[in-house]
């Protein structure tokens, strides 16, 4: 009996954590809650008062390509803040749906301190890419696309056949599960397809989801390895098809 118990302690002690996916998420829910995009609180006013509002929070705190490269010390810092910001409920929710399916495993396997710092860095010089891009654009980019892509394409080298449950609208959105290798590539592909297809400014930031998936899986093929790849893990909670 001491035995038995003994296992089910050390299977809950080596239970999964992963307190910074958890953390960035609650983070950036916390941020948009509290700021003007949410449109809950009334101290941001309403209608035309609230959208001028939102737009000038926006140019603050997001990505604005034509200061960007002007040299500013303060524009240097905005592709770090817009992976904080979020532009709309839809907006918040997909990605952090996509962070919370990803993200967990990839934080197991890279490590607390290596994983902020992947995050981070993917997302910033994913954001760098698209507005190198768009040098010209004045309109503001913010999200955290660029970084939970680069965790999309760390999870593929890394959990290549780990299974994800998929909502497909071309088949009447039944959950269907398929391994990361078939779901993934199929997801770069759709946006490949939208960034060819996308105009001007942001709206969606396609490229930066492309920048952002190429990073993380290069990241993960130069520090781990085709010795250190996992070729079978728990299936991941379940996944929408598009990535917001």
């Amino acid at each position: 009996m001491i035995s038995k118990w003994s296992a089910v302690a050390r299977r809950a002690v080596r239970r999964p954590t992963a307190p910074v996916t958890y953390g960035l998420i609650a983070l950036c829910c916390l941020i948009f809650l509290t700021g003007p995009a949410s449109g809950l609180s009334p101290a941001y006013g309403s209608g035309d008062a609230l959208l001028a509002v939102q737009q000038a929070y926006f140019r603050h705190w997001g990505v604005v390509p034509a200061e960007l490269f002007e040299g500013a010390p303060r524009a240097a810092l905005t592709p770090a803040t817009a992976l904080f910001v979020h532009g709309s409920w839809l907006h918040l929710l997909g990605n952090m749906l996509f962070l919370y399916v990803f993200g967990v495993m990839t934080e197991e396997r890279m490590g607390r301190v290596e994983f902020t710092c992947f995050y981070v860095g993917c997302g910033y010089l994913a954001l760098l890419g698209y507005a190198g891009a768009h040098a010209g654009s004045e309109q503001s980019l913010v999200g955290a696309s660029g970084a939970i892509s680069a965790v999309l394409g760390a999870f593929l080298f890394l959990f290549p056949r780990a299974r994800v449950t998929s909502l497909l609208p071309f088949l009447l959105f039944l959950p269907l599960r398929f391994p990361a290798w078939v779901v993934l590539p199929f997801w770069v592909a759709l946006q490949w397809l939208a960034a060819g297809q996308a105009t001007g400014g942001p709206g969606v930031a396609y490229l930066a989801h492309l920048v952002g998936f190429a990073l993380g899986f290069l990241y993960a093929w130069a520090r781990f390895g085709r010795t250190a790849r996992v070729k079978a893990a728990p299936a991941p909670a379940t996944e929408g098809e598009n990535q917001p």
